[in-house]
């Protein structure tokens, strides 16, 4: 057993039983909630790194974790409140039970990914090459290999030609 959900109002605890669990109203879901606000296929449940994640699959009336709304897939911590169309579980487990190892592994969101470039999230942030200390036999007419050495220090190869 991979940890317990517990219903915040009364009810049997529903045991997760596999790593990865698909919630909904359906008989084939693999945690059937019998509620006409659950959608048929409601959200799916993923063990990985011993810490579990939820992931709404474009239900109706939504899924979220301690008030929050999960727009995309959302790690949820043992004692969270994971609410399933306004159902509330308390989700039960051990990460380390499960094979986690130091620290939880940091919680993206959408609103955190999508606030950087790709160059920012890569480590080289906006303008840093306009900014750069060119070598003296620079061409803008070359292609260049370009990396970073250190912070703030970046290292410029000439590129063979293609052909």
């Amino acid at each position: 057993m991979y940890g317990m959900l517990i219903p915040q109002g009364g009810g049997d605890p529903i045991p997760l039983l596999k790593r990865s669990l698909l919630v909904g109203r359906r008989e084939s879901c693999d945690i059937v909630l019998r509620f006409s606000n659950v959608s048929a296929h409601h959200c799916q449940l993923t063990l990985t790194g011993g810490y579990w994640y939820v992931r709404d699959l474009k239900s109706r009336n939504g899924v979220k974790v301690n008030g929050v709304r999960v727009t995309s897939e959302k790690r949820v911590d043992p004692g969270d409140i994971l609410s399933i169309a306004k159902h509330n579980y308390e989700l039960r487990y051990s990460p380390v039970e499960l094979g986690a190892v130091g620290p939880p592994p940091p919680d993206f969101t959408e609103t955190d990914i999508f606030s950087k470039s790709l160059l920012e999230r890569a480590g080289l942030e906006r303008g840093q090459l306009s900014k750069a200390k060119l070598p003296p036999d620079y061409d803008e007419q070359k292609r260049y290999d370009v990396t970073k050495d250190q912070p703030g220090q970046l290292r410029f190869r000439p590129r063979p030609p293609s052909r």
